[in-house]
């Protein structure tokens, strides 16, 4: 039987590690066996009990110290390490037969944009154990309230799409806190989760004194972006279960996942107890912002 999971990447503070912990313990409500690997070497204030941890292995301090790498040389040191010691990974994991796993990453974007050692970890993992992942890409949804830091999260996850190479499901995290301060956007939020026409974002570039000098650039962007057209996003807060259960389906149906008949029954359960309507959950959680017509659009490559 094949294993499934999760690679869980986002830039730093946009909630990975509490993404891992809310949503295991989801998945252990619907009767998933769920197993967390933390490949994060800064990470040591865990939320949650690992599985597998990379700090058994080498840690970002151990690296400063001993190498006399700055805090980013030595993040990136640690990953090189760990794809030469990948059988130490292999070895732990092949121990987690039958579970859904979940690797907390970090959070450095550079690892997954274009450094090729993360992508060779998880197609190794990936070809060695017969695992089926998806990558899960964070963004925090303050990004939405500037139009240049939403345009660079959206060419940033386009980047990573192609990079990582897997099914890919983007998510615009914290989106309780995009809800209470809507009045602070330009556009209704479902314009971020579902990146309509950009073209009213360089309208908003134009006007900023700061940004309106790179105006050929920022239309280039947005025209790169436009072109390959593969971004959108799904809205998460983890304290509520509706948008879990949006972004669960969305990933078991990008990786391929199975249902065992009790996780099956246990989710309709749970649907019928949150009344949930998957097709119009998206607009129920932004709460009374008006509707658009825009299409959904898959968050899978």
């Amino acid at each position: 039987m094949p294993l499934y999971g999760q690679v869980i990447i986002g830039p730093p503070g946009c909630g990975k590690t509490t993404y891992c912990d809310e949503m295991s313990k989801y998945l252990q409500e619907l009767g998933r066996q769920v197993a967390i690997i933390n490949i994060d070497p800064a990470n040591d204030s865990l939320c949650y009990k690992a599985a597998i941890d990379i700090s058994e292995l080498i840690t970002v301090e151990d690296v400063m110290d001993y190498v006399n790498l700055g805090p980013n040389g030595a993040l990136i040191y640690c990953i090189e390490y760990l794809e030469k010691r990948l059988d130490w990974l292999l070895e732990k994991l092949r121990k987690l037969t039958g579970y859904y796993l979940f690797f907390d990453c970090p959070g450095q974007v550079e690892i997954y944009t274009h450094h090729n050692s993360m992508k060779n970890i998880m197609s190794a993992i990936k070809n060695e154990l017969d695992l089926r992942l998806c990558c899960v890409q964070l963004i925090d949804c303050h990004y939405c309230s500037d139009p240049g830091k939403y345009i660079s999260a959206l060419l940033m996850c386009t980047s990573t799409m192609y990079q990582m190479e897997l099914p890919h499901v983007n998510i615009l995290s914290k989106i309780d806190i995009a809800v209470k301060h809507k009045s602070k956007l330009l556009f209704n939020l479902d314009f971020y989760t579902d990146v309509l026409s950009l073209d009213h974002l360089l309208d908003a570039l134009q006007n900023d004194p700061h940004t309106s000098r790179y105006h050929r650039l920022n239309k280039a962007i947005v025209s790169l972006i436009e072109g390959q057209n593969i971004v959108s996003f799904l809205p998460l807060n983890v304290k509520d279960k509706r948008t879990l259960e949006l972004v669960r389906k969305n990933i078991d149906r990008a990786n391929g996942y199975i249902f065992n008949p009790e996780e099956n029954r246990n989710a309709e359960m749970l649907n019928s107890i949150m009344q949930l309507d998957i097709n119009d959950l998206t607009l129920d959680v932004l709460e009374d912002l008006p509707k658009s017509n825009s299409s959904d659009k898959m968050m899978q490559n």
